[in-house]
């Protein structure tokens, strides 16, 4: 398993309403997509950079993992996301290597990617997320 691009980077905010003006007039990109993502108790909002996007994350119920987040940290970067050919088999070959995962098979996540996390613990304290078509 060789990731193709980083996919995105996902940041934890507060509120998408308070933090979508900051990229869109300070940095001058397009929120182009907004959805939500009820099963991680997630709203998302997507901007592009390049080839990667960045995934804004404002949860939907204080007690999901963005809102324990938030209100842990007060936000800001939540994950590094890499693209994959194939995600079972890249979170096969991570599990192979040592790497603890949070997802033992890949999940429906936004844009309608699947998507599967490995565990901070064991990738240098960064929350890792793989993303590929199904």
């Amino acid at each position: 398993m060789k990731p193709t691009h980083i996919e995105h980077i996902g940041i934890a905010v507060a509120s998408l309403d308070e933090a979508i003006p900051f990229y869109e007039k300070v940095l001058g990109l397009e929120c182009y997509a907004i959805e939500e993502v009820a099963d991680q108790k997630v709203k998302t909002a997507f901007f592009k950079v390049g080839q990667t996007k960045i995934e804004l994350l404002e949860s939907t119920d204080p007690e999901g993992p963005i809102g324990k987040f938030v209100e842990k940290t007060g936000g800001g970067m939540h994950h590094m996301a890499f693209a994959v050919e194939d995600v079972q088999q890249a979170l096969d070959d991570a599990a192979a290597e040592g790497c603890r995962l949070i997802d033992k098979a890949p999940r429906p996540g936004a844009e309608g990617l699947q998507i599967g996390f490995l565990h901070p613990k064991s990738t240098q304290r960064v929350l890792t997320e793989f993303c590929g078509k199904k």
